[in-house]
């Protein structure tokens, strides 16, 4: 399977990142990549008010994403916001393309180093898979990848590929935290991980004004056995990579770690 993680830096435009959306989407299908993955907040950045740009799954935002599937043969992934209760929007990723339909409420939200995402989210709480040629694919949204449970919530549904899509917080340590983190859960669940973030909005030239998780870049693919197969820099770029997906039966069998879980008595 080729895949196709497009880090981009977006803002508070709607409108303007789906034309952004667009532009990745179609050079990723001239580089003949079944899938395209965009970051979390594809539809806005973060420090916009949310639950003034969130539409629902059938909206017009939702509804142009679904366009760019049928205009170049993808799957698209992108993270966006819907409504939801209170005031309150849902942090969603949605995936649409040719047979393909699904869409994924963050579970985990980021309340951690002074920034509360529960103030304007609602969490999730379903785990969703989509499949792809035949391929079981988990859905992962940035702080869930502290979570390593989930990841293996994804193997057990018959997951060989977890896709993460983030807008990860900048500061010190950072982004050693997001290298060892993602290596970390591909290893968990023995699957492969395309872990795709925000470009660095430095790297782009926009300054940043608020305190909100914008991105840091350095997206990956990684290996079932844990290692960054490929790697982008702290700027806007496009990785496009093959993935042996047979390469998730031998790790699993030489490292059975799913096999091997025990449940600690209480």
């Amino acid at each position: 399977m080729r895949i196709a993680l497009s880090q981009i830096t977006t803002g508070p435009d709607p409108e303007h990142n789906l034309a952004l959306l667009a532009e990745h989407a179609h050079r990723a299908a001239e580089a003949r990549a079944r899938i395209v993955v965009f970051p979390e907040a594809a539809m806005a950045c973060f420090g916009t008010p949310l639950a003034s740009v969130a539409q629902p799954l059938d909206g017009p935002w939702a509804n142009g994403v679904r366009r760019i599937a049928q205009e170049t043969g993808l799957v698209v992934v992108a993270g966006m916001f819907t409504p939801g209760p209170d005031g309150k929007v849902a942090n969603t990723l949605l995936a649409t393309g040719p047979g393909t339909e699904a869409s994924y409420d963050k579970i985990h939200l980021f309340d951690a180093f002074g920034y509360a995402e529960s103030d304007s989210v609602e969490p999730g709480s379903r785990v969703v898979t989509i499949e792809v040629d035949g391929v079981r694919i988990g859905l992962a949204t940035c702080y869930d990848v502290r979570f390593p449970e989930l990841f293996r919530a994804h193997a057990d549904a018959g997951a060989r590929l977890s896709l993460l899509l983030a807008s990860w917080g900048a500061g010190p340590g950072k982004r050693e935290q997001w290298e060892l983190l993602t290596r970390a859960r591909a290893l968990d669940a023995t699957l492969w991980l395309a872990a795709v973030g925000q470009a660095d909005p430095a790297a782009s030239g926009i300054q940043a004004t608020s305190n909100a998780p914008t991105g840091i870049g350095h997206s990956a693919l990684v290996g079932p056995d844990g290692t960054v197969r490929q790697s982008l820099a702290d700027g806007p770029g496009m990785l496009v990579a093959d993935l042996d997906l047979d390469e998730v039966t031998a790790v699993r069998r030489a490292i059975p770690v799913l096999a091997n879980r025990r449940l600690p008595s209480a």
